[in-house]
């Protein structure tokens, strides 16, 4: 009797925490949800992402979680501010 072989299943990133959900929700200060417009996915050593949640699009990169970070909350506001 043969084992059973192990499934490959492709990921550019290596981790598994990114199959986990596609969308997610923060709370707002009035007490609402919203959904998260951007996301900051790994991409390498250092080097991250930054998705656009609803096209699925990358829209920008930087070299650093904390200047990810900081770019998806730059992207948000601009993408709330024209919409507003």
């Amino acid at each position: 009797m043969q084992r059973p072989q192990p499934i490959a299943t492709p990921s550019n990133t290596g981790s598994s925490f990114l199959d986990d959900g596609q969308f997610y929700s923060l709370s707002a200060h009035d007490g609402g949800l919203h959904s998260a417009l951007y996301r900051v996915l790994p991409a390498g050593r250092n080097f991250f992402h930054i998705l656009e949640v609803p096209s699925g699009r990358v829209k920008g990169f930087r070299s650093g979680h904390s200047e990810a970070c900081e770019l998806a909350r730059q992207l948000e506001a601009i993408l709330c501010a024209t919409q507003g």
